[in-house]
């Protein structure tokens, strides 16, 4: 085949191809953006993710060295839809009464409003803090928190009304991170103290409780600690 033919039949082959419509055009052009659009939301996210998490590596756990303090605050979790503890909530309130009992501090301030249901948080941890042998008086309820920034700045609003300057602050594993990023802001001198599970936990509870706090950090370094700041 002469060098005439083959150009011949490769114009013929060219011709015979059909040329995108401007409709297809559009259609490809919104695709190849919405696949971008998608790739940067992604890409968006995994940043906040990362950023919630680094934050929550390198959390301060105290700004004192203090051993013995004014009071305890336990940091409330919603009761049951029968207004018993959860066992997260007694695993809070349980390890508060241990550290009274050790004379970490002679009172605890039990703070939670009713955030998930009709139950007031505080009112019920204080009750399981006396079934357990806390005298009354040494317990005192904040009922109106409703997120854990209104649990730390109402604890400290209470604890300057009775001239009191330090706080071992007692919680879960998973949520004393973002209660540290919180207390850091606040003038006080506080620790954080862990309250364990009372049952072993297994990996994929531990992972979703991880994870769940993650974006609550998230939520946290983005909006609430900036429209929320603790006003005393």
């Amino acid at each position: 085949m002469g060098a005439a033919s083959r150009v011949k039949k490769t114009e013929s082959r060219q011709s015979g191809r059909k040329t995108a419509s401007p409709k297809q055009n559009a259609k490809r052009s919104r695709k190849h953006w919405l696949v971008r659009g998608v790739a940067a939301s992604l890409l968006f996210v995994a940043l906040l993710v990362g950023w919630a998490a680094i934050e929550r590596a390198i959390a301060p756990r105290d700004n004192t060295g203090l051993d013995h303090f004014d009071t305890l605050i336990v940091l409330g979790n919603p009761a049951d839809s029968d207004g018993n503890p959860t066992p997260t909530q007694l695993a809070r309130v349980t390890e508060a009464v241990h550290e009274y009992e050790r004379g970490v501090a002679p009172r605890i301030i039990m703070t939670g409003g009713a955030a998930a249901n009709q139950f007031v948080e505080a009112q019920v941890m204080a009750r399981t803090a006396q079934a357990q042998g806390v005298p009354a008086g040494a317990v005192i309820v904040e009922t109106q928190a409703r997120n854990t920034i209104e649990n730390t700045c109402n604890s400290l609003r209470i604890m300057r009304n009775y001239g009191w300057r330090s706080a071992e602050v007692i919680s879960s594993p998973s949520h004393l991170p973002r209660a540290g990023l919180i207390l850091s802001h606040l003038p006080l001198d506080w620790r954080v103290h862990e309250a364990p599970p009372l049952e072993p936990q297994g990996p994929v509870d531990g992972l979703a409780l991880t994870a769940q706090e993650t974006l609550k950090t998230v939520y946290y370094l983005v909006w609430t600690r900036q429209t929320e700041p603790c006003q005393l």
